[in-house]
C-alpha cells in the first residue's frame, strides 16, 4: 500500500504534486442522492488556498475544482467521485538551487533514503499543497454529513505562543486566522510582521470540534474513533501533536477532577472530548493539534549536501510564514472524513 488512500467504507484516494500538472482524488463510498456541486466544494477550498493574508505565501492558484465523475443532477450516484484541480503558477526554476541539498525541518532527506530519489521542486508528495485534495474529500463528506446534522468547525486557539483567551466562535468563517477570539487577532497580525522581518516563521495550536455527533460510534479495541482521529490529524504534514478533550492536562488531574460525572440531564463536564471507550459519547468532540512552524525560512540556516559537505543556504521561492490559517480547513476535512466514515461502518455493523 502506497498510504495515498484514506477510510475503511468513505475512502479518499488522492493523487499529484505541488509542480505537477495538477492534483486530484477519488471518492468512493458517499452515499446516493446527497447534494453535492461544485460550487459548495469550492466555498471550502477558497478558505485554503493560498495568496490569502498577512502569513500566507505569495503563490496565487485559483484552486478552481472539476467534478469528473459521480454527480449528476447535483446530485451523487452512489458511485466514484472523481475530481481534480489544475496547478496554474508553479515556479520550479525557484527550486533549482536546493536539487542538491537536504533543507532542514522538510523531508528531503527521509525521502530520498526511502525512495532514493526525490522531486525537489516543492517536496513533491511532502508538500503542503497535496492538501488541496484532502479538502475536497472533507467537503464531499460534509455533503453527506450534513443530510444527519453534524457540524464541524475549526478555529486557530494559538499562534506564535500567543492564545486566546476566550472562545467566540460566532463569524468565525469570515474572521482572519479563524481566530477563536476577535480580540486576539491584532497581537497575532502584530507577531506575524515581527517574525517576517526576521526572516522566521511561527507554529500554532488548532481547535476542532464536532456537533451532533450520535453516541455508539467507533469501535473499542483497535479502531477506536479518538485513535482514528489521532492517526488522522498526525497525517497532516505540519502537525506535531494531537490531544482529545483535556488532553495533556488529564495527566496533571486526578481522577475524581478528570471523570466527566453522568446525571439524568447528561454530562457535567467533557474532559474526554466526546468520547469513552474509543466510542463516541453523543457529546462535542473536541480535537486540538499543534502545528510545527514552517521548515522553509528566508533566513540563513546551515545544512548538508547530497555529498554530505556543510553548506549555508536560503530556502527563497514564496513560502507561507505560518501554515495557520490554511491549514485550518485541512484539520476540519480529516475529522469530517473519519467521521463520515465512522457513521457508515455504525450502519453496517449496527442490526
Amino acid at each position: 500500500m502506497s498510504g495515498d488512500s484514506f477510510g475503511k467504507i468513505f475512502v479518499l484516494t488522492t493523487f499529484g504534486e505541488s509542480h505537477g500538472p495538477g492534483l486530484g482524488g477519488v471518492v468512493q463510498g458517499c452515499p446516493s442522492g446527497v447534494p453535492l456541486t461544485e460550487e459548495f466544494i469550492q466555498t471550502y477550498l477558497d478558505k485554503r488556498k493560498p495568496g490569502q493574508g498577512t502569513s500566507s505565501t505569495k503563490r496565487k492558484e485559483p484552486d478552481r475544482v472539476k467534478l469528473l465523475s459521480g454527480v449528476f443532477e447535483g446530485r451523487t450516484t452512489g458511485t466514484a467521485i472523481g475530481f481534480f484541480i489544475a496547478n496554474q503558477d508553479a515556479r520550479s526554476k525557484d527550486y533549482s538551487h536546493l536539487k542538491e541539498i537536504y533543507r532542514p525541518g522538510h523531508a528531503d532527506f527521509s525521502y530520498e533514503k526511502k525512495y532514493g530519489f526525490r522531486d525537489y521542486r516543492g517536496g513533491g508528495r511532502s508538500s503542503g499543497r497535496e492538501t488541496v485534495s484532502r479538502v475536497v474529500g472533507g467537503s464531499i463528506a460534509r455533503a453527506f454529513l450534513n443530510t444527519l446534522n453534524i457540524q464541524v468547525k475549526a478555529y486557530t486557539l494559538e499562534l506564535g505562543g500567543i492564545r486566546a483567551q476566550k472562545l467566540n466562535l460566532t463569524n468565525l468563517e469570515n474572521r482572519p486566522f479563524f481566530a477563536a477570539d476577535p480580540e486576539v487577532i491584532p497581537l497575532w497580525e502584530e507577531k506575524i510582521k515581527q517574525v517576517k522581518v526576521q526572516g522566521d516563521t511561527l507554529g500554532g495550536i488548532v481547535e476542532i470540534r464536532a456537533y451532533n455527533v450520535p453516541a455508539g460510534l467507533g469501535e473499542p479495541v483497535f479502531d477506536k474513533l479518538d485513535a482514528r482521529l489521532a492517526y488522522a490529524l498526525m497525517g497532516v504534514g505540519a502537525v506535531k501533536g494531537v490531544e482529545i478533550g483535556s488532553g495533556f492536562e488529564a495527566a496533571q488531574k486526578l481522577g475524581s477532577e478528570n471523570n466527566d460525572i453522568l446525571t439524568p440531564d447528561g454530562f457535567i463536564t467533557n474532559n474526554a472530548g466526546g468520547i469513552l471507550g474509543g466510542v463516541s459519547s453523543g457529546q462535542d468532540i473536541v480535537a486540538r493539534v499543534a502545528v510545527k512552524p514552517i521548515p522553509s525560512l528566508a533566513k540563513k540556516q546551515k545544512t548538508i549536501n547530497r555529498e554530505a559537505k556543510e553548506v549555508e543556504f536560503s530556502t527563497g521561492g514564496r513560502h507561507d510564514i505560518c501554515a495557520i490559517p490554511r491549514i485550518v480547513p485541512v484539520l476540519e476535512a480529516m475529522v469530517l472524513l473519519v467521521l463520515a466514515d465512522f457513521v457508515l461502518l455504525q450502519r453496517r455493523f449496527k442490526a
